[in-house]
Formats: C-alpha cells, structure tokens, sequence
C-alpha cells in the first residue's frame, strides 16, 4: 500500500493543524493531540507497509497495547512514548481498538466497496473518539483512505465516495467545531478530486472558525 511523496496520508486534514487545535477545547487538547498522534502512527503503518502480513502483526501488537490500555494500563510495556502519551490521556478507556480495526481492514481491502467501508469505518471511529457522531467522519475517512492509495484509480474512487457522501448537518457536530472544520476541508479535497489549494482551504478553515460555517 506504498504511495508516492507526493500522496503522503500527512496530508489528510488533522485535528493538530494549529488553524483547527485553536477551535478544540483546552482541556481537551492534550488528549486529542494524543488520539491524532495514534492515528497517524496506524496511518504511517499502513503507508509503510510492503507485506500485508507485517502489517497485519504491527497491527496486531497495537491492538493488543490498546486492550492493556483499557483494561490493565500499569502493564503497558514501557520505552514507547506513544504508548507512554497514551497512558496520561486514555488510560482505563475503550474504544481505540477500533481504529487497529478499521486500519487492518484497509490494510487487507481487495474491492473498491472494502476499502470505501474501511476508510469510513477510520473515520468514524476517529470522529467518535473525539466527542463528535461517528457518521461526521465519513468524508474525512474517504480522503483519507484516498491519500493512501498506490493505484489511481482507487484513489479517485475514495475521492468519488467522498464527494458523493452527504455533508453532516452541524448538529452532528455540536459542542466539536475542530470536527466540523475538518469535515468540510475534507470535502473540499474531495471535490477536487485530491488537489489541494492551500489558500482557499486557509481561508476556509478560518471562517468556519470564526463563525462556525
């Protein structure tokens, strides 16, 4: 599942891009910068990932951290930072196992309806675990499932999905403006079929932070 440099997963829309961490609560920050942290690093995994099989057991070992997470977090092993930041934000806490899920599942993808399911199932659980409705992350899990892609034609498939995936109403992001934020550069991505127009998405991201639209 390698891409080019030029189709780095950094380039999906993140909730620590400085425009959109300024519109998530303060004492929230720290744990969200966490989960987003974790998120790029199965991102990176499955970027990385030449053999489905390594993959599949990277994942696995993250699956299993994540468990002991929840249930017994004074035996996570140490040396990990990540694991580490983990611990102080999400110890005796569910749910991050569904993001090993969903990436495992685009990781092992073979149709184009597996990797649009699994690219929506990362976005809903990330979306989920950051205080928003699941369904909210739809878009931004199709782009990024699209920014992970080798073969073009998969990649504009994601991107398809994305544009064809209705827009959440703002309920669906009440109390979360950095997810609203993020879902609607998400679409605009997407409505472009992937190019990115840095100004405008600038000029985006700062109106909706100011007035919320």
């Amino acid at each position: 599942m390698n891409r080019t440099a030029e189709s780095e997963p950094s380039l999906t829309p993140d909730l620590r891009d400085p425009r959109v961490t300024v519109a998530v609560p303060r004492e929230r920050r720290a744990a969200l910068a966490t989960l987003w942290a974790l998120a790029e690093r199965l991102t990176k995994l499955l970027h990385d990932a030449r053999e489905p099989l390594i993959g599949q057991i990277k994942l696995a070992w993250w699956r299993d951290m994540l468990a002991l997470l929840a249930s017994d977090p004074a035996a996570l092993p140490k040396g990990e930072p990540l694991l580490a930041e983990l611990q102080a934000s999400w110890a005796g806490q569910g749910g991050l196992g569904a993001l090993a899920d969903a990436a495992e599942a685009m990781l092992l993808a073979e149709s184009g309806e597996a990797r649009r399911d699994a690219a929506k199932a990362f976005g809903a659980a990330l979306f989920g675990l950051s205080g928003g409705a699941e369904t909210a992350g739809n878009r931004w899990g199709l782009v990024w499932g699209a920014a992970l892609q080798e073969d073009e034609t998969a990649a504009r498939d994601l991107f398809a999905a994305a544009r064809a995936e209705p827009a959440p109403p703002r309920a669906a992001f009440a109390g979360a403006r950095a997810l609203l934020m993020l879902d609607r550069w998400a679409g605009g991505i997407a409505a472009r079929g992937g190019e990115r127009r840095w100004r405008r998405e600038g000029l985006l991201l700062l109106r909706i932070g100011l007035i919320g639209r």
